[in-house]
């Protein structure tokens, strides 16, 4: 059921399915919550309630929001959080990612564990050794590119063919969905908001978490010229023994659309450890 939290920027959208402790789930830039529609019901299954947000200017939530950075997604997230009475994991994938890493710094009181998938949290310089040996890190950056310089649909597009390597069953009715969504100028004008954000006031959250972390990447992201290098960066910047890094063979920058099942083996256990009490149920 789609409910709605109404802040002081703007209105966030969000679906909350289940029963058991609360974990929050937050898409990437330029997507929506339908981005973890095969993830939901195996964590529902497990005994987890489970809301599933559209970030601010995505999806159902509003447009005009005063600026989209990874600050202004931990924020809303945390209020999010507090508005169900959390404690609750935060899973955030790619921008997402990083609001995690600022929410669990900045609430520690209500953030227990946070999952990364295929995050952007850290300040990124240009691999420019990367860019010439890897044909895939290459193109899905001049993609991008375009999408940030001239807010291009057709960029998009084509950005994600390469980030969905593994196609799901119903990868043309989720590109019609792109396409429709993002041929609205002020829901483009919110992805080409988020491309010009920048990770570092994530990278300078990274310090003060204090909750498990577990990140995970996909062997085949062309967001990097080495996924689990990026990871491991992001775990030295973090107190020592709190991350973990996982990577899956062959998954691109969206590991939940394209691999629910390893996701979500990867999650389970995280969730069990993190979360204050443990959940009932079982898997379907």
């Amino acid at each position: 059921m789609l409910e709605h939290l109404q802040l002081d920027e703007g209105t966030l959208a969000y679906d909350l399915t289940g029963d058991g402790p609360l974990v929050v789930l937050a898409h990437g830039m330029g997507d929506s919550r339908h981005s973890y529609r095969f993830v939901v019901p195996e964590l529902v299954a497990a005994g987890y309630r489970v809301a599933n947000v559209d970030v601010r200017g995505c999806g159902d939530s509003s447009t005009g929001w005063p600026s989209y950075t990874r600050g202004d997604i931990a924020s809303d997230l945390v209020a999010l959080v507090r508005h169900l009475g959390g404690p609750a994991v935060i899973v955030g994938q790619s921008m997402s990612g990083g609001a995690a890493t600022i929410a669990a710094a900045s609430a520690p009181d209500v953030v227990t564990g946070i999952v990364e998938l295929a995050p952007f949290t850290r300040k990124q310089d240009v691999d420019l050794v990367g860019l010439v040996r890897n044909a895939r890190h290459r193109a899905g950056t001049f993609q991008l590119a375009k999408v940030m310089l001239a807010g291009s649909l057709a960029g998009w597009l084509a950005y994600l063919d390469l980030a969905i390597p593994t196609k799901p069953s119903d990868w043309e009715t989720e590109r019609n969905r792109f396409a429709t969504t993002l041929g609205q100028p002020e829901r483009m004008a919110v992805l080409r908001s988020m491309t010009r954000t920048s990770p570092a006031d994530a990278g300078v959250s990274l310090a003060e978490v204090r909750c498990p972390v577990l990140i995970i990447e996909g062997s085949a992201d062309p967001d990097w010229a080495d996924p689990r290098a990026e990871a491991e960066r992001i775990l030295r910047d973090l107190p020592e023994g709190i991350g973990e890094v996982a990577v899956i063979d062959g998954a691109g920058h969206y590991p939940h659309t394209e691999t629910p099942h390893e996701v979500v083996e990867l999650v389970l256990p995280f969730l069990r450890r993190t979360l204050p009490q443990s959940a009932e149920g079982h898997r379907a």
